[in-house]
């Protein structure tokens, strides 16, 4: 009898309680939220690294657009600015604004973390509290 005995506490299995593997499951979740914030961080910082770049591309084609024509009259439909504009509005999620006339021009687009960029005929490129209204040239 007693060999019988040893016999089984010796097949006895060993592994992972219920409790312990619940434990290893909430840790992983809890590490796996973490990972998803700073990526939504990292998202929203490269979206608003895009519309920069995006509106300063619209600074160099303007005076490239003055150049030619002597005027900032075109530049809110240059086909080169109207795509960068777009690649900008896309980026944002919309709220893209131009503004032009023969002396100055501006252009502003919403940034996905806050507020807003601008950049302007007399080489604003700056953050800003609102987006452009009609009839605004300069970033304010």
């Amino acid at each position: 009898m007693r060999k019988e005995v040893k016999k089984l506490r010796n097949n006895k299995q060993t592994g992972f309680t219920l409790i312990e593997l619940l434990v290893v499951i909430a840790i992983i979740g809890i590490l796996a939220s973490i990972v998803m914030v700073s990526l939504n961080s990292a998202r929203s910082k490269g979206a608003d690294t895009a519309i920069k770049a995006n509106l300063k591309a619209v600074m160099t084609q303007a005076e490239m657009v003055y150049d030619t024509n002597s005027s900032y009259a075109a530049v809110c439909a240059d086909a080169t600015v109207v795509k960068a504009l777009a690649s900008a509005d896309s980026a944002s999620g919309g709220a893209t604004v131009c503004n032009n006339r023969a002396a100055d021009w501006a252009a502003s687009s919403a940034l996905k973390s806050s507020n807003f960029w601008c950049v302007d005929s007399t080489g604003n490129n700056k953050m800003v509290l609102a987006n452009l209204a009609a009839g605004v040239y300069a970033c304010p």
